[in-house]
């Protein structure tokens, strides 16, 4: 068994897909139960509960983001997104399965890599902000995960 030390994981796919916003992840929001991060925020994006079930029900998280990119947004949306993301991620990992497995990347930078151009939440082209992957940094640490054992298996360093 081979120890290593994983110092930035910079895509959401893969072996590391269950930090994506679209993994299967069902939670409970605002009284109404989403399967997956992606359908949770996208229906935030609206103060009617009827078109936040809609989205709820949508079999996939990429038919959710559409519908959430046609919805009239909230007054306040600008101000609450963040926050709303905070409140999602925490839900997300507190299943335990998925707790574990934020817990098994360490101290490792999470840099959600993506093509799609989105710098708010992610990086493209070595440019974007990285909002989640910070929060998801930072609900590794409440989780107690800072600093957390090295893994063991193979070897995967990315400097």
């Amino acid at each position: 068994m081979h120890t290593e030390v994983l110092t930035k994981i910079t895509e959401f796919d893969g072996e590391w897909e269950f930090l994506s916003n679209f993994y299967p992840s069902k939670i409970t929001y605002n009284s109404i139960t989403y399967p997956t991060v992606e359908h949770a925020f996208q229906a935030q994006k609206t103060l009617d509960d009827k078109h936040r079930q809609r989205i709820a029900a949508y079999a996939k998280p990429n038919q959710a983001k559409v519908a959430g990119g046609r919805l009239k947004l909230r007054p306040d949306w600008e101000e609450v997104k963040y926050q709303i993301m905070v409140d999602l991620v925490r839900l997300k990992f507190k299943i335990p399965r998925l707790k574990k497995l934020l817990l098994s990347t360490g101290d490792a930078k999470l840099i959600e890599g993506n093509w799609w151009n989105d710098t708010t939440w992610g990086v493209c082209g070595g440019r974007g902000k990285n909002w989640l992957g910070k929060i998801e940094m930072q609900v590794r640490e409440e989780l107690g995960g800072f600093g957390a054992p090295k893994r063991e298996h193979r070897v995967r360093v990315k400097k």
